[in-house]
């Protein structure tokens, strides 16, 4: 047992969706959840300033005292390998998403027909294509990078029917029905707080994959493979942002479906 916290981080309120699945699922466990939002998005940056930031956050985390890191970030994920993480020094189990939700999507997907959405960053790298081929090789990918959710998540604009974000997501998915995907990877971990409205551009005929919450699902699985489960029965979650800690509260309830303004505290980016 280790009642240690689980460490998250993300470029801003995407991560969580992640958030929400470990407490519902590890209700024990203690959770640091760290939001750059003074940076985000990710999704534009260079792969050097991606990898310069995902170790900044990381080694935040890690004053923390986490057992685990956890990369709710879509952008992270395909651009930080395993040998940044070591070079880095980052000295903790570190998760992804990349590889979950493609597990999750080859064994929802009925045809081998598998889209992903993401970043541009997360697209340009090609890391779910390379997943993909590991796991079933038979499958095609379909990949769309679709910017402007991640500014249209953060700014609030999530509620049923938005125009705007209604609008984007039909210009963003037309790639996906017209290539007659079975099955969409949600690539950034902002997309699953717009999944109604994702499946309603997609005539509910398009199995979804929320990647934040199938590396929720194998996070569990590795805590209690290595007897690292806390010893409780109920947990906490604290919330470290870079910006304004009254914009993240308000966005963060449309997630979290809670009001977190006591657990949210504000941190210098430049003191990272």
């Amino acid at each position: 047992m280790d009642n240690r916290p689980i460490g998250v981080f993300d470029s801003g309120v995407g991560g969580l969706t992640a958030v929400r699945e470990l407490r519902k699922i590890l209700p024990g466990e203690d959770i640091v959840y760290f939001g750059d939002t003074g940076r985000v998005p990710y999704g534009s940056r260079s792969k050097q300033t991606i990898v310069k930031f995902a170790v900044q956050n990381m080694r935040y985390l890690l004053t923390h005292d986490v057992k685990v890191i956890l990369a709710a970030c879509g952008t992270v994920c395909t651009n930080v390998t395993e040998k940044d993480i070591a070079s880095a020094g980052i000295d903790a189990p570190y998760h992804g998403i990349v590889m979950p939700a493609t597990r999750a999507a080859c064994a929802q997907s009925q045809g081998g027909r598998i889209g992903v959405m993401a970043t541009m960053a997360a697209i340009r790298s090609g890391a779910y294509g390379k997943a993909l081929r590991t796991i079933q090789p038979s499958a095609q990918l379909i990949g769309n990078a679709a910017p402007l959710l991640v500014p249209i998540v953060e700014n609030g604009m999530t509620e049923p029917g938005n125009p705007i974000t209604r609008q984007a997501l039909e210009y963003y998915l037309a790639p996906f029905i017209r290539e007659e995907v079975d099955t969409l990877i949600l690539g950034c971990t902002h997309y699953p707080i717009l999944y109604d409205m994702i499946n309603e551009a997609l005539d509910y005929k398009v199995s979804l994959v929320d990647a934040g919450a199938a590396a929720a699902h194998e996070l569990k699985v590795m805590l209690w493979e290595n007897d690292l489960l806390a010893a409780r029965e109920s947990g906490c979650a604290r919330y470290i942002v870079t910006d304004t800690v009254d914009n993240f509260v308000a966005v963060a309830r449309n997630f979290l479906f809670e009001d977190i303004e006591s657990s949210t505290q504000y941190v210098d980016i430049d003191d990272l």
